[in-house]
């Protein structure tokens, strides 16, 4: 009897784990901070969300079919985190057609046109985000608190707390409850409104280990201690930790954005470094830059170093201890 013999290139183990059952953790991972951001910012979030997340699939799947002449990959349900991230970055008054200039730098610009999901070197939601913060920063700033389906008797609109110490400094934000910050912070994108609903798909990441948390706490821990040392050295200059911890977009870019698979570092102590490297750039762009928010940046400037920290930092490789 002749032996059958499967002859295949390299990986040879292999896993239940595919990119779309990742992908759809992350989306099950955002899904509280989704409802708590609709729930009070109302049909307008909602028209933010439908759009972005339309927008990238539909981008996506024209792009391949059209201009790659290649399979279809918006069922790895890539695209639609994209969409959800970049919704979530914007604030919920953004007009419909500046969210889908939005989608088109994420999905045109910063993912397919380095060949798709696993090869590009930004992160897609982020790089949609900056280009429309530098394009329009009218919009991108109109923090304006709408009518949602759960009215806050304290909403108010204007700046966000950041907004508010970048404008007057420590006085400005003087009196600021961290509690309520921590469960609802109206006044800023929907990616901000509540820190436990965003903790909370977080601690789901790592119980279904979709990510580690080395990077996220990392980050954490550097945005601790820089801003802590300042606060103690002038604290009528510098904001505390907890404040800096809990407001703009540090938790959401620090569990979901900094994390993402293919724009960080493979080791564990790549990952580290990197996440000191975006907490320091968020701290230095918080307090001596002309952004109230550095997150995005952060995160951007350092996904350019990952090629070298993948480079200096090598996992052990299977089979060796």
């Amino acid at each position: 009897m002749k032996d059958k013999l499967i002859v295949s290139p390299s990986p040879h183990l292999h896993s239940k784990t595919s990119t779309r059952s990742l992908m759809l953790d992350v989306i099950i991972a955002l899904v509280p901070a989704i409802i708590v951001s609709v729930l009070f910012y109302g049909w307008h979030e909602l028209l933010v969300l439908g759009v972005s997340v339309a927008s990238c699939v539909l981008l996506e799947w024209a792009i391949t079919k059209y201009l790659l002449k290649a399979p279809s990959t918006i069922g790895d349900l890539s695209a639609v985190v994209t969409g959800l991230l970049l919704a979530m970055n914007l604030p919920c008054t953004t007009p419909w057609w500046v969210v889908f200039i939005g989608a088109v730098v994420a999905i045109g610009v910063a993912k397919m046109t380095f060949g798709g999901i696993g090869q590009n070197v930004f992160n897609p939601a982020l790089t949609g985000r900056v280009f429309l913060l530098i394009s329009f920063p009218t919009y991108m700033t109109d923090w304006t608190v709408p009518a949602g389906f759960i009215h806050s008797s304290d909403a108010v609109s204007g700046a966000t707390l950041l907004g508010r110490f970048a404008e007057g400094g420590v006085d400005a934000i003087a009196g600021t409850d961290y509690l309520r910050t921590l469960f609802l912070n109206i006044g800023g994108s929907a990616g901000e409104i509540s820190a436990i609903a965003l903790l909370i798909g977080f601690g789901y990441l790592l119980i279904r280990r979709v990510i580690k948390p080395w990077i996220t706490l990392s980050i954490f821990a550097t945005v601790f201690v820089f801003s802590g040392i300042c606060w103690l050295a002038n604290p009528a200059e510098f904001t505390d930790p907890v404040f800096n911890l809990l407001t703009g977009g540090l938790i959401l870019g620090a569990c979901f954005m900094a994390t993402d698979y293919v724009t960080s570092p493979m080791s564990d102590w790549g990952g580290v470094i990197y996440g000191i490297g975006i907490g320091i750039l968020v701290m230095l762009i918080r307090y001596f830059g002309s952004y109230p928010e550095g997150m995005s940046f952060a995160i951007l400037i350092m996904n350019m170093v990952v090629p070298l920290l993948n480079r200096a930092f090598h996992q052990k490789k299977y089979g060796r201890n």
